[in-house]
């Protein structure tokens, strides 16, 4: 069976017939005519035989994965926020926000390849930015840039700024889990003023797999 995330840059894909492991492919590079079994996403009703809400998908992922039975884990992707809280077991809470956290990921991603960084070998800031949207919170680079910071310094504001929004949104926990593209970004990660466990880029796919392996 062919499964699916279908994210707004990336789209994660697992044959559970021929893969070993899952594989990543940008989201613009999909054939027109692509389709898959079972898939998650924004694109997913359009592309596939069968789909389910992405919140869904996450919290079964994230139920599988974690090893508790209480916990918050928060999904960072290119283009919104979503989180899941689990209490004993059962789906305590969860929340969506494509507003607040507009492009989120994909800003952070534009800005590196724009400013040529290296998040991995730039320091957290002492402070960040109010960000509450990824496209509108850009206009505070260009402000610090013009009274004097570097540019380094001003994306690192932003990053740390769109942590804390995240951080915020899931309910300011103090142990988070978290997946998404932004688990592989240092800068982000260590902007979080909380412990963080990485469970990567393919939790939905794990809830798409559990549904599967059970006939749902």
């Amino acid at each position: 069976m062919l499964l699916a995330d279908f994210g707004t840059t990336y789209c994660k894909l697992l044959d559970t017939l021929q893969d070993t492991h899952p594989r990543i492919i940008p989201s613009r590079d999909l054939e027109p005519s692509f389709q898959a079994d079972l898939a998650t996403g924004h694109n997913a009703a359009r592309r596939s035989r069968r789909s389910i809400n992405e919140l869904s998908a996450l919290a079964r992922g994230g139920r599988s994965l974690i090893g508790s039975d209480s916990f918050v884990l928060l999904d960072c992707g290119s283009r919104d926020l979503k989180f899941v809280r689990f209490a004993g077991g059962k789906v305590a809470d969860m929340g969506w926000n494509a507003e607040c956290g507009a492009s989120m990921g994909f800003t952070i991603e534009l800005l590196a390849s724009y400013y040529r960084l290296d998040y991995a070998a730039m320091e957290v800031p002492k402070s960040g930015f109010s960000v509450t949207c990824g496209v509108l919170g850009m206009s505070h680079i260009f402000d610090a840039v013009v009274q004097g910071s570097t540019e380094e310094e001003a994306v690192a504001r932003f990053v740390r700024g769109i942590a804390l929004n995240a951080h915020r949104f899931a309910g300011a926990p103090e142990e988070l889990y978290l997946s998404g593209g932004l688990c592989a970004n240092p800068l982000f990660v260590a902007s979080l003023p909380c412990t963080v466990h990485l469970l990567g880029r393919f939790v939905l796919l794990e809830g798409l797999r559990q549904l599967q392996e059970k006939g749902i």
